[in-house]
């Protein structure tokens, strides 16, 4: 089979879609596809749900249950083992985003450390993830970057932060799950950048158990790659990144705008592509010491790491590369690898409707915003209905 057509299998991609199934993709790509009805249903979504309107079970049975697993673990459990019989894994991604209390970011660790024991109990679920900001709030991570100082009650508040960084990463090490730290916004990445290293250091001595995320919009990150591995090659311990290409864009170039510093933003598309695949290149020729998530919906990287792996002899189910999508997109990606034998995962958000909101609105924005996204998905659907059909 020439690779390059790999991903033209509709049949593989949605083997695990029924026919209502199909046609409800298709609806909810088709009214992402236009702009204007996806900031409408964003504001009248938000509007609904502050109100208290009783909108739940419409989004439940559109939006949500085509982006997310489910409201709680058990609740993804079907869509958990339904993937993996098809060779794909999941990363279940508790998705409230935005919470300030100190209780919260408790139970947010709660939360992650039940997840670590259920991967451990579960081979479907070999990895966890979760954002630096569901531990411990923006605006210290942002003071700390800053090199500010702390006064004594930040301090001990700094203290509880990266006491939850390291239970997570204690008890993933202990049960040997990979944990996958997520990246956020430039101006509160440095401390999460120092802090993920800190437990990389600690927790990846004989294998990557601690992933950090690049986000490789940023122009610096390769260079920041190739610090990071300098650093472990001396301190002997193993670098473990997720690679993708970034979800604050249009965030960051206002804010660079509005402080009139220089864009940590690549400056187009073909330039964030090339530091992706160049990024992605330098891991997989240093797999001794590096280890990768791959989290791309881009086909033509994931032709480009496909070769590359073959030309250097690297086995389709190295533990050490990763492929991965997102849940409800990309079907034709994650499951067309998974056949021919590759690690796949799938991020798999979930919690309560209204606290996933402004995720699923990010995932609607994002998909409208992409150009072929979108279509590229609309016409796959379209293909399989038509296959389905003869």
């Amino acid at each position: 089979m020439n690779t390059k057509t790999l991903f033209d299998n509709t049949e593989v991609a949605f083997a695990l879609k029924n026919d209502a199934q199909l046609e409800r993709a298709y609806f909810l790509f088709k009214m992402i596809s236009h702009q204007p009805l996806v900031r409408i249903g964003t504001a009248a979504t938000n509007f609904a749900l502050k109100a208290n309107l009783p909108v739940e079970g419409l989004i439940r049975s559109t939006v949500f249950d085509h982006f997310c697993g489910g409201i709680n673990e058990d609740d993804c459990l079907p869509v958990i083992d339904k993937m993996y019989g098809k060779g794909v894994s999941s990363v279940l991604d508790y998705s409230v985003e935005g919470k300030e209390e100190e209780s919260t970011f408790d139970e947010a660790r709660d939360k992650i450390l039940k997840i670590v024991q259920f991967a451990d109990e579960k081979e479907a679920m070999p990895i966890v993830v979760f954002k630096p900001t569901g531990f411990g709030r923006f605006y210290l991570y942002q003071k700390k970057g800053e090199g500010k100082l702390f006064t004594s009650d930040e301090q001990e508040e700094w203290n509880r932060v990266v006491a939850r960084f390291d239970d997570v990463c204690k008890l993933a090490k202990e049960k040997d799950v990979e944990v996958l730290i997520d990246a956020e916004e430039s101006w509160m990445q440095d401390a999460a950048d120092e802090l993920c290293e800190d437990m990389m250091q600690k927790y990846n001595t004989d294998k990557p158990i601690v992933y950090n995320t690049l986000q490789t919009y940023r122009w610096d990150r390769f260079d920041y790659l190739k610090g990071i591995h300098e650093r472990a090659k001396a301190a002997s311990f193993k670098v473990g990144f997720k690679i993708v290409r970034g979800a604050y864009m249009e965030k960051e170039r206002d804010r660079a705008d509005e402080k009139g510093y220089k864009s940590p933003i690549c400056e187009n598309k073909q330039a964030t592509d090339d530091n992706f695949n160049n990024c992605m290149t330098y891991m997989l020729n240093h797999l001794d010491t590096i280890s990768l998530f791959i989290g791309t919906h881009n086909e033509e990287s994931c032709y480009l790491a496909m070769d590359i792996m073959q030309n250097l002899g690297i086995v389709k189910t190295d533990n050490n590369v990763w492929f991965g999508q997102l849940y409800g997109m990309s079907d034709h990606i994650s499951f067309n690898l998974a056949e021919q034998g590759y690690n796949v995962a799938k991020y798999v958000p979930f919690g309560p409707v209204k606290d996933v909101m402004p995720y699923l609105i990010r995932r609607a924005e994002e998909n409208t915003s992409v150009a072929g996204q979108t279509s590229r998905e609309l016409n796959l659907l379209k293909q399989e209905k038509a296959r389905r059909k003869l």
